[in-house]
């Protein structure tokens, strides 16, 4: 399934289960916002009466004087106890340090932070069922089986090695057979093609229906259960999505098509989760470009975060209007008609956005298989819309070909320095050192193009320099610097009698 997933599906890898959407869930009653008031205020009331009751038995504790004796040891302290304490102090922090470095490539997580989940979480007040993790099964009365199966799929998604996350997997299978984030992990882990991972991921969708509709039947008796049904919410919808994306790569793509509409319909909160991007490139496989037309119209819209996915589709549809007839040669000599203006003007505004895409499109960089993990504006969005749209692009005549004409105009429209910006905000600066860390280091990682100064500036520079490095010399070797000026001379001379 690594190939299979569009460009919106790496666009989320990073966070296969999102956190929950707000507004997702109907309001809290005035029960819970009654008892969620009393206990921050009784809580305050606590503070003050333990305040009052130190105030009332400063006398008898004797406080001041307790006080100045606390303050008389510390400034009677030499600072080699300080030396001491500081020495002492590291070395248990290092030695803290080295377990836990140990302890997290061995195990594949913190000591602490997983002493702090299991025990101290109890006695705070906490429930381990409000811990959002992906395998979180809970209901409304959760069973002795339903927390062991709990604990075995948090240690799975938290495991880094493959075999061990898919044995957890099944152990939770053996718990629990109607756990859906099980079969997921299958689906992702276990699955060799996508008809094997299509079967996981419908036992999946029959599980996560379940428990979603017990989800619901319970989410208004405390806060943890609408927690617990944001939660199992989100993985009903990325089970229907993965299956909308099986369905793409099978050949089935109105089968595919159909669910991303329902799934947007059904969850319009959840847009994080780029469903919109699947569909858009599901569409253009179909040629189905009104349709196109009609998903960007609601997403490409300034308040929504923008994608490499969305703008380089709304150039191409403006480019499919005019490529077939362009011509560089023509349009420098007539001028850019308006369709042609606002062809270019959205191939500008794409590759501000992400300046890569475009010597992928054209084939002036080799691609590679898309990262699990994309960053935003980064090479690796790039490489992962070439990937899945450069067919796209072909399929439309004269596209690459405006394309290749127009793309380099950008940078001279945007304001120096590059980093300013001018349709977007300035171009991050961590991209390079982040795609780095996400693409394979046999790949050359593609940088923001810097701008070239102009050939006079370089050469008045140097003139400038020149100058007054002679200046400075005359001034201090006068009668050498004459003779070497003599020298110049008579040669100039020659060469110019000999020409």
């Amino acid at each position: 399934m690594a190939d299979g997933d569009g460009l919106g599906e790496a666009a989320t890898a990073a966070a296969s289960f999102p956190a929950p959407a707000p507004g997702l869930s109907p309001p809290l009653g005035w029960r819970e916002r009654l008892r969620a008031g009393l206990a921050g205020t009784g809580a305050s009331l606590w503070f003050v009466a333990g305040l009052g009751l130190l105030y009332a038995l400063r006398v008898p504790l004797r406080l001041c004087e307790n006080l100045a004796a606390v303050t008389v040891f510390l400034n009677s302290l030499t600072p080699k106890f300080y030396v001491a304490l500081t020495g002492t102090s590291s070395l248990i922090s290092g030695l803290i340090f080295i377990f836990e470095w140990w302890y997290f490539h061995k195990h594949g997580t913190s000591f602490i932070e997983q002493v702090s989940v299991s025990h101290l979480r109890p006695l705070m007040g906490g429930t381990e069922g409000s811990i959002s993790e992906p395998g979180s099964p809970s209901s409304s009365r959760e069973s002795e089986t339903s927390r062991q199966n709990l604990s075995v799929m948090q240690k799975a998604w938290r495991e880094r090695n493959p075999p061990a996350r898919i044995k957890a997997a099944y152990q939770a299978l053996e718990l629990n057979n109607d756990c859906a984030t099980a079969y997921v992990l299958l689906a992702e882990e276990e699955a060799t093609t996508i008809v094997d991972a299509e079967r996981l991921f419908k036992q999946a969708l029959k599980a996560g229906e379940t428990i979603y509709r017990r989800s619901q039947q319970c989410q208004h008796q405390s806060p943890q259960h609408e927690a617990q049904l944001r939660r199992d919410t989100n993985v009903l919808v990325y089970i229907k999505r993965r299956l909308a994306m099986c369905a793409r790569k099978l050949g089935r793509i109105r089968e595919a098509v159909k669910i991303m509409r329902d799934l947007m319909k059904e969850f319009p909160p959840l847009t994080m989760l780029n469903i919109h991007e699947n569909l858009l490139e599901s569409l253009l496989e179909l040629q189905a470009y009104a349709d196109v037309q009609a998903v960007l119209a609601k997403y490409d819209d300034i308040s929504l975060p923008k994608s490499a996915a969305i703008c380089y589709t709304a150039a191409l549809l403006k480019t499919r209007t005019v490529s077939d007839k362009f011509s560089p040669e023509t349009a420098s000599r007539r001028g850019l008609s308006t369709a042609e203006i606002n062809a270019v003007e959205a191939i500008h505004r794409a590759v501000e956005f992400n300046p890569h895409v475009p010597k992928y499109l054209l084939e002036m960089k080799s691609l590679i298989l898309p990262p699990e993990h994309i960053l935003k504006r980064g090479d690796s969005e790039a490489i992962a819309y070439a990937f899945f749209h450069l067919q796209h692009w072909k399929r439309i005549e004269g596209a690459l070909n405006l394309l290749q004409c127009t793309w380099e105009g950008t940078f001279r429209m945007i304001p120096y320095p590059l980093e300013k910006g001018h349709l977007f905000y300035p171009y991050p600066s961590c991209t390079e050192t982040a795609d780095r860390e996400l693409l394979p280091p046999f790949h050359h990682v593609s940088v923001y193009p810097k701008k070239e100064l102009p050939f006079f500036i370089h050469f008045t520079a140097g003139l400038c320099s020149s100058t007054a490095m002679i200046a400075l010399l005359t001034h201090q070797f006068p009668e050498i610097m004459g003779v070497f000026a003599k020298a110049v001379s008579m040669i100039s001379r020659t060469c110019a009698e000999y020409l």
